[in-house]
Order: C-alpha cells, then sequence, then structure tokens
C-alpha cells in the first residue's frame, strides 16, 4: 500500500473512511461482526499496566476508543497526513496516553520487548518484528483482509488489492508465518459477510476513500461499476461482499 493513497484519503475526507468519507449501508453478518469479535479479544487482554502497538493507526479513530482500558497506546503509521489529523483530535479529545509516530511497521526504531500487547486493524503485519517487540507471553491481535474481500468487483475491473494473487489462504498463510516467527495460534477464524449500497453514488463515494482500488477515477471506472451495480443490485442495495480474517496469536 502506497503512503499517498492515505495521505490523498485523509486531505480528501479529513480521516480515513469516515467522516465525510463514511457511507451508510446496511451489513448482514451471519457469523458474527468480525469487527466486535477482534475488539471483544483485545479488550479481554486489556489491563491498566499494559502497553500497546497500534499498527497502522491511521487517524487514531479507534485507538481513542480503546485508550482508557490501557497504560499506554503508541500508534504508528508511514501517512503524514492521517498522522496529523490524529494529533489535532487528540488535542481535542484530550486523551493523554497515546503516542503517534511515523514508522515503517516492518523496521520500527523500539527496543526489544517494549510492547505487552500489539494490534493490526487492516494494516501491515511483520510478525518477526512483532515477535521482537512483544514481552514474553505478550500477544498478537489482527483483523485483516481476506483472500475473498471484494472479488467480484475486482474481476469486473481486472485489479485491486491482492488482484492476482491466486488462491493463496489468508488465514492459513498468517497462520504459518506466525508459527514460523515464534508465536502460539490461539484463535483464527475467517469471517464472510456482505454489505448493501443504497445507490450507485453511495458505492462511488465509498469506492474514492478505501484501497480496494487506490488508482480508482470515478470517470474513468464508470463502466466497470455500472457493469458491477446491473449485477449485484438486490432489494436490499448493490450487494457487496466482504471477508475479514481475526487471529489471536501469543509469543512463545
Amino acid at each position: 500500500m502506497t503512503t499517498n493513497f492515505y495521505d490523498k484519503v485523509a486531505k480528501k475526507f479529513g480521516g480515513y473512511a469516515f467522516g465525510k468519507g463514511h457511507v451508510a449501508h446496511l451489513s448482514e453478518y451471519p457469523n458474527g461482526d468480525p469487527e466486535k469479535i477482534f475488539k471483544k479479544k483485545l479488550l479481554s487482554l486489556a489491563g491498566k499496566n499494559k502497553i500497546v502497538l497500534d499498527v497502522g493507526c491511521g487517524d487514531g479513530k479507534f485507538a481513542f476508543q480503546i485508550a482508557k482500558y490501557f497504560l499506554s497506546i503508541t500508534g504508528i503509521d508511514i501517512s503524514k497526513e492521517l498522522l496529523k489529523i490524529a494529533r489535532q483530535k487528540q488535542n481535542i479529545l484530550q486523551v493523554k496516553n497515546i503516542i503517534f509516530k511515523l514508522q515503517d511497521a516492518s523496521k520500527t526504531s523500539f527496543s526489544d520487548k517494549s510492547f505487552d500487547l500489539i494490534f493490526s486493524r487492516r494494516g501491515p503485519t511483520p510478525f518477526a518484528e512483532f515477535q521482537r517487540l512483544l514481552k514474553s507471553g505478550g500477544y498478537f491481535i489482527g483483523i485483516n483482509i481476506g483472500e475473498k474481500d471484494c472479488q467480484e468487483i475486482k474481476e469486473i475491473f481486472g485489479r485491486g488489492q491482492g488482484f492476482g494473487q491466486g488462491n493463496t489462504l489468508r488465514l492459513e498463510k498468517d497462520k504459518q508465518e506466525l508459527k514460523n516467527a515464534g508465536f502460539e495460534v490461539v484463535f483464527a477464524q475467517d469471517y464472510f459477510y456482505n454489505e448493501y449500497y443504497a445507490s450507485y453514488e453511495d458505492l462511488d463515494l465509498f469506492l474514492q476513500g478505501v484501497p480496494i482500488f487506490e488508482d480508482f477515477d470515478s470517470e474513468k471506472d464508470k463502466k466497470y461499476l455500472e457493469e458491477y451495480v446491473a449485477k449485484f443490485k438486490t432489494d436490499k442495495g448493490i450487494k457487496f461482499p466482504r471477508h475479514r480474517v481475526v487471529i489471536v496469536a501469543r509469543k512463545s
């Protein structure tokens, strides 16, 4: 993922995929809402003595929600614009126990065994670096994008995030990489669900603010989006299938 994409979204919408850029939609979760499950898993490991790393923190929205459950949170991201917004919000919200830093997750400047807990919400997952950064017995918790996420629209567009990478199963890949890095996987689950957008315009706006297509262009991609909408329009709205992976792993 490029820094430029997130900087562009930050400037356009005032944050990442919310505020002006958040598009209302209907969601149906046959096996539970993976975001809620991720948050429940995370908070089950909370503690006022816990030092946490938020990898790919974006504009800090999630970190602000959970800050009170931990001693401190360090949020890292590669987007200067999103971090600028995070710091502006911090001044308004007066949340004192979060530090935001411009860092590359794969080679951070932190010392070995600096954190009790590391989490990534659709962010980068360099597990070897996480292993270095976690204290003994520390946990990694992640919610990330599965290989079948938005598969249908990517096929129509002929491109997109992860498009053409074969049938690699994200869940199995992450489990193996975690084990190779010295983690014990304690929870791992796929979640498939559907979102429904009320109109062509709503879906167009949504695609402008997320990295499914980093190069999405409302005019140039109009014929593809029209084809998708015609094919996936239902009584509930325009169907948009999603796929998430939730994993919890303990440093051995």
